[in-house]
């Protein structure tokens, strides 16, 4: 009589346990939540949200659905708050903005300047525009990512300068949209760029990845994307940070140029525009970088695809050397993560 209870114990224990997720709204006509409160499942702001939402169990994620507006707020997404989503519940992501107006000379540093700061990791978002509103005046960064296995699905990034700080981890950014006119994808994660367009509202290198030895498994990559430009705004203003590597464009776009000596970035079945400089790459006025940095192309198409002139120094890849820097390779890493499999489980 007594084997019954102990049996049951025993299966109940052996079963799965199931990652509990948990969904809250952000809608502007919410009150506010406040210590104390944070059993609320509706949030006025996505910050609001990231403060007082509950808390996922057996490793869950939390999702935060935002209803259709422009959230002029700045969000921090902290260290120790892995597993969020940001999800935009409109048809398209221009219908989700956050946006944000500082560049560096205003926020005392470059990384202080972020419309979105994300320290945590896991984190993913789809359907929503981030946008740092300061124009062409020095740097200005509408996203800065500093958390391992990030995915942005279905995203806009606008700004010009220094548009994405994408610094640490693997991220991966898929089917989206990159607006900037100087260094507008810079820092030291290893991030694949698949199915974006990358748009050029200004004369300037596209990239300025910022790798600090040649055993660090970083860099950009770029696939089957697409370039375009259009170089018509308004001239940086003399004496603002970034005037000259602006002028010195010539009215040009270009691949990149390396922020630390061993920057990596690679094109892979991207299509550039007319306005890209035929030498493809920019040394940042140092000899010396030509021997450390590591730019490579494949396969590149459209009128600014121009293998035969690109600098000596860059290369261009075989179909065997493409293999280590697709996603499912070169985001893998020790924990055998598949960027691919994550974002198609976002809508």
């Amino acid at each position: 009589m007594m084997r019954t209870p102990l049996t049951l114990a025993a299966l109940l224990l052996a079963l799965p346990l199931y990652a509990a997720d948990v969904h809250v709204r952000v809608d502007p006509s919410a009150p506010a939540a406040a210590p104390g409160n944070e059993g609320r499942s509706t949030f006025p702001t996505i910050q609001n949200a990231l403060d007082h939402h509950p808390f996922a169990t057996d490793g869950g994620r939390v999702f935060i659905e935002i209803v259709p507006g422009v959230y002029r707020e700045r969000i921090i997404v902290t260290q120790n708050h892995d597993d969020i989503t940001l999800i935009g519940l409109g048809k398209s992501p221009e219908d989700v903005v956050i946006t944000n107006s500082l560049n560096a000379k205003q926020a005392g540093g470059t990384f202080l300047t972020a419309t979105v700061e994300i320290d945590g990791a896991g984190f993913e978002a789809d359907n929503v525009t981030f946008e740092n509103a300061a124009g062409n005046t020095g740097q200005a960064v509408a996203v800065g990512d500093r958390g391992d296995r990030s995915i942005f699905k279905h995203c806009r990034f606008l700004g010009h300068q220094d548009t994405l700080f994408a610094d640490y981890g693997r991220q991966y950014y898929v089917d989206s949209y990159i607006e900037g006119g100087v260094d507008y994808i810079f820092g030291n994660a290893a991030a694949v760029f698949e199915r974006d367009e990358l748009h050029s509202n200004g004369p300037g290198q596209i990239t300025a990845q910022s790798r600090t030895s040649p055993d660090q498994p970083t860099g950009f990559v770029i696939l089957d994307s697409k370039v375009t430009a259009d170089l018509n705004a308004p001239p940086i203003a003399p004496g603002t940070p970034g005037a000259q590597s602006t002028a010195s464009a010539h009215r040009m776009i270009g691949l990149g140029r390396p922020w630390r000596a061993y920057s990596r970035v690679v094109y892979i079945d991207t299509e550039l525009p007319a306005e890209m400089n035929p030498a493809g790459w920019n040394n940042w006025s140092n000899p010396a970088n030509e021997s450390t940095a590591y730019y490579a192309e494949s396969n590149d198409t459209g009128p600014g695809a121009s293998p035969a002139t690109r600098v000596a120094w860059s290369h261009q890849l075989t179909a065997a050397e493409v293999k280590q820097y697709l996603p499912s390779t070169f985001l893998a890493g020790p924990d055998h993560w598949d960027p691919i499999a994550e974002a198609a489980r976002l809508p």
